[in-house]
C-alpha cells in the first residue's frame, strides 16, 4: 500500500473511532428500570440509569408526572377502580381493547387483574426504548404526547401520530412503559413480535415478513403477583384489514374475554367495521364502553343485560350524525346512577355516559 493510501486509511479509521466514541451509548438496563426512568420514577439503586436521574431535566420531568398522576388518580383512576370493583363482578382473564392505541392507563383502571390485555390500533410500535444521555432531550416530547390522555381521558389521534413518529422515543412503547410503571407494575420481559395471517405470534426479525402485523409483547406483574401479558398489535381493524390479517384468529384463540371501548371515533357504528363489532359481541362476557363503541341497537335483548351509568347528551359536534335515539330513550326511562368520573369524548363527569353490557347466562352457554 502506498504512503498516501495508508494515510487515507489511517485518517478514515480515526474519524470512525472518534465518531464511535462520541456517540452516546445506551446503558444496559432492565426494561423495568427504563420504564421507571421514562415515567419519572427512581430506578433501582444499582441501575446504570440512576446517574441520569441527577439531571435537572429529569427531575423536572419526574415532578411533572408526580403532580399529573396525583391529580389523575384523585379525580379519575381511583373512582374508576371503585366503580369496577362494585359492578364488574364476573370478569374474564382476557381483555380486548380495540382502537386503543397505547392506552393501557384506562384498560388497567377498569380491568386491573386481567391476565392478558389485547390492545390494537394504527399507531406505530416503535423500538424498545434504550436510555442514553440524549434521551433526556426527548422527555418533553413524551410529556406532550401524553398531555391529552392525562387531561381529557383520550388521545387525539392526529396529534399523537405526529408526536410518535419522531425522536428517540418514537412509537407507542415509551407510552406503554410510562403507563405500566405508573400503574405500579414491574416489567419482566419485552419482546417485539410479528403476527402472521394464521394468528401466530412470532418474535420479530430485522426484516418483517410480508403479510404480518408488527407488535410487542410485554410481561409484567404487580409485586409478587402472577404474571400479566400485554399485546399491542399495530393493525387495520376495518373489515378489509382484518380479512387480510391474523388479528381476529389470534384473538379468537384467547377464548371468551371482556371488552372495553372508549373514544373509538364511532367506527364500529359503520358497515366498514362490522367484523370486529361482531367478534366482540360473540367473544365477550362483559362489554364496558361509552357511546362511541358498539351501537345500542346491536345488543339483542335476549342476549344482553344492559346497565347504564351517567347521562347521554349525544355525541360531540364532530360526530353529530352518530346520535342514538334508542340510547336516549333508555336513559330517560331508566334514570341511571350518575358517574363519579368523566370518560370518553364527553370527558366531564356530568356529561359522560357508560354502558356495562353483560351477556346473559343462556347466551353465554350457547356462545361457548
Amino acid at each position: 500500500m502506498s504512503h498516501p493510501m495508508k494515510a487515507a486509511a489511517l485518517a478514515a479509521g480515526l474519524v470512525f473511532l472518534v465518531a464511535f466514541q462520541g456517540a452516546p451509548a445506551a446503558e444496559v438496563a432492565s426494561p423495568d428500570d427504563a420504564a421507571r426512568y421514562l415515567a419519572g420514577i427512581q430506578p433501582s439503586t444499582d441501575s446504570p440509569l440512576a446517574k441520569y436521574t441527577r439531571d435537572a431535566g429529569w427531575k423536572q420531568h419526574a415532578q411533572y408526572f408526580d403532580t399529573a398522576w396525583k391529580k389523575l388518580d384523585r379525580d379519575q383512576l381511583s373512582k374508576i377502580r371503585t366503580w369496577s370493583a362494585e359492578h364488574l363482578k364476573e370478569r374474564r382473564g382476557t381483555l380486548f381493547y380495540l382502537f386503543s392505541g397505547p392506552d393501557f392507563l384506562y384498560a388497567n383502571a377498569f380491568f386491573p387483574n386481567a391476565s392478558t390485555y389485547v390492545l390494537a390500533g394504527l399507531e406505530p410500535v416503535g423500538r424498545v426504548p434504550e436510555i442514553t444521555e440524549r434521551t433526556r432531550l426527548s422527555l418533553p416530547n413524551l410529556r406532550a404526547s401524553l398531555n391529552t390522555a392525562l387531561n381529557l381521558t383520550f388521545f387525539i389521534t392526529a396529534h399523537m401520530r405526529q408526536q410518535l413518529q419522531h425522536g428517540e422515543l418514537a412509537g407507542t412503547l415509551p407510552i406503554l412503559y410510562v403507563f405500566i410503571a405508573r400503574a405500579g407494575k414491574t416489567i419482566r420481559e419485552v419482546t417485539l413480535v410479528n403476527l402472521d395471517r394464521d394468528g401466530v405470534v412470532q418474535p420479530a426479525t430485522q426484516a418483517r415478513a410480508p403479510q404480518t402485523e408488527p407488535g410487542v409483547k410485554i410481561v409484567f406483574s404487580s409485586g409478587d403477583g402472577p404474571p400479566q401479558t400485554l399485546y399491542y398489535i399495530r393493525t387495520d381493524l376495518s373489515d378489509g384489514g382484518v380479512k387480510n390479517s391474523g388479528f381476529l384468529k389470534f384473538s379468537e384463540k384467547l377464548g371468551i374475554g371482556d371488552s372495553f371501548l372508549k373514544s373509538a371515533s364511532y367506527l364500529v357504528h359503520t358497515r366498514g367495521f362490522s367484523r370486529v363489532r361482531d367478534f366482540l359481541l360473540e367473544h365477550s362476557q362483559n362489554i364496558v364502553q361509552d357511546d362511541s363503541g358498539i351501537p345500542i341497537l346491536a345488543f339483542k335483548p335476549d342476549e344482553w343485560q344492559l346497565n347504564l351509568f351517567g347521562t347521554y347528551v349525544g355525541p360531540i359536534g364532530t360526530f353529530a350524525d352518530k346520535y342514538q335515539a334508542k340510547l336516549r330513550q333508555l336513559y330517560q326511562q331508566g334514570r341511571p346512577p350518575r358517574l363519579e368520573f368523566g370518560i370518553g369524548y364527553r370527558h366531564r363527569a356530568n356529561d359522560s355516559n357508560l354502558l356495562l353490557a353483560v351477556k346473559k347466562k343462556s347466551a353465554k352457554t350457547e356462545s361457548q
